[in-house]
């Protein structure tokens, strides 16, 4: 007879067979067990669909891995344990010293330091480029130009960029194209069928929807993630069993969810661009969003996301700010809660004054992610909060 400390640790510790999940459950181990030296040669030599360690790979995140590739259309999908680190992980990958990485101004701020800040120390250099020169890349591609970083709709000002002609200027010249397409996601906006190279999301925000997870993602062909997978493995930025759980459980709701933040984000954006108490809507479901008629052609639905400006004035964002009631004051998006964010406390804090005005970003700016509730009270909740 075992001890009851051996019982206690071993006991129900094995496959019960006839009990087959509905759902993936949480592989919350950390090791896998082999039977002999036999399987673990299978293993090395790739002989083996076993799993080894968690930091390799898990079958709770393999198995939103795979959500994540047929919602992108992809041949592979990896899953990280922030956006951050999906940045960090593909670049690392894919770039190295005495590279160029041609980057839009216009990007989310944790990009812009993580390239400017970091990777510069590494031999990485990176140039940040204004639209127009996304939109003209044959005179801003070097031979020294390893990679193209963009976002569409890009954070804050929601602007867009004509992503398939991106692609194929950098395809002629052997230049990856990578996609940020957090805002979209891919019920809205489908980059990979569009020409790019790798697409890439924060799964905090719409892919997984509730506000209670972190996590990143790329997606792409099995040739350009398996770099990537590989620096993953030495970075150690993989996604945690139990976060991809809840990760797969909110990607089954996303089509649902998607076009609820479509609609109330185009209620939300009609009501402001009708206020004379706002300055400036950005939203690209508007027909006066200057790149509307590209928004048109490349996305289905036009977002969540709404930004706004207040004559560029700090003070009237910030009273609006503290005045909304229903909307929550908090960074991030996407969830199905409203959320309310000033650019310049948040993604591009810490930008100087020339590089907001790089990407379009004033102090006066308001930006909406707009959730879930009845549109009527989000239109109320803002009225009230602009009163003067």
């Amino acid at each position: 007879m075992k001890g009851p400390a051996t019982e206690l640790i071993h006991a129900g510790e094995t496959d019960r067979g006839v009990a087959v999940p509905l759902t993936t459950p949480i592989y919350e181990t950390s090791t896998f067990v082999f039977e002999n030296a036999q399987e673990v040669l299978a293993y090395n030599e790739g002989r083996s669909s076993k799993y080894l360690y968690s930091r390799y790979a898990n079958p709770t995140v393999v198995s939103v891995e795979e959500k994540l590739a047929a919602l992108d259309r992809a041949e592979a999908a990896l899953a990280f344990s922030s956006g951050q680190g999906a940045t960090t992980t593909i670049l690392m990958a894919h770039a190295k010293a005495g590279d160029e990485v041609i980057c839009g101004a216009a990007i989310y701020g944790g990009t812009l330091h993580l390239l400017h800040d970091l990777l510069a120390n590494f031999g990485i250099a990176t140039r940040f480029v204004s639209l127009e020169d996304l939109a003209n890349l044959d005179r801003v591609l070097t031979a020294r130009t390893r990679l193209v970083w963009f976002e569409s709709p890009i954070n804050p000002t929601l602007r867009c960029v004509d992503i398939g002609r991106i692609a194929d200027a950098c395809r002629a010249r052997g230049v990856l194209s990578i996609i940020d397409n957090t805002f979209a996601c891919p019920i809205n906006q489908q980059p990979l069928a569009l020409g790019v190279d790798l697409s890439m999301q924060s799964a905090t925000k719409y892919l997984n929807g509730h506000s209670d997870v972190t996590g990143g993602v790329v997606c792409g062909s099995r040739a350009l993630v398996a770099p990537i997978e590989k620096a993953r493995r030495l970075l150690g930025t993989v996604m945690d069993p139990y976060p991809a759980y809840a990760l797969g459980r909110g990607l089954k709701t996303l089509p649902l969810r998607i076009a609820r933040h479509n609609a109330n984000a185009q209620a939300v954006a009609e009501f402001l661009a009708k206020d004379r108490r706002v300055s400036r809507v950005y939203y690209p479901g508007l027909p006066s969003h200057p790149d509307y008629e590209i928004a048109r052609r490349q996305m289905v639905g036009s977002g969540g996301m709404v930004c706004f400006d207040l004559d560029g004035q700090y003070d009237r964002a910030a009273r609006v700010y503290d005045r909304v009631k229903i909307v929550k004051r908090a960074a991030s998006l996407g969830g199905v809660e409203s959320l309310v964010s000033m650019p310049v406390l948040t993604s591009q804090w810490g930008h100087t004054e020339a590089q907001l005005k790089e990407a379009g970003v004033t102090r006066g700016m308001v930006r909406l992610s707009v959730g879930l509730e009845d549109a009527d009270d989000l239109i109320a909740d803002l009225d009230q909060a602009l009163e003067r």
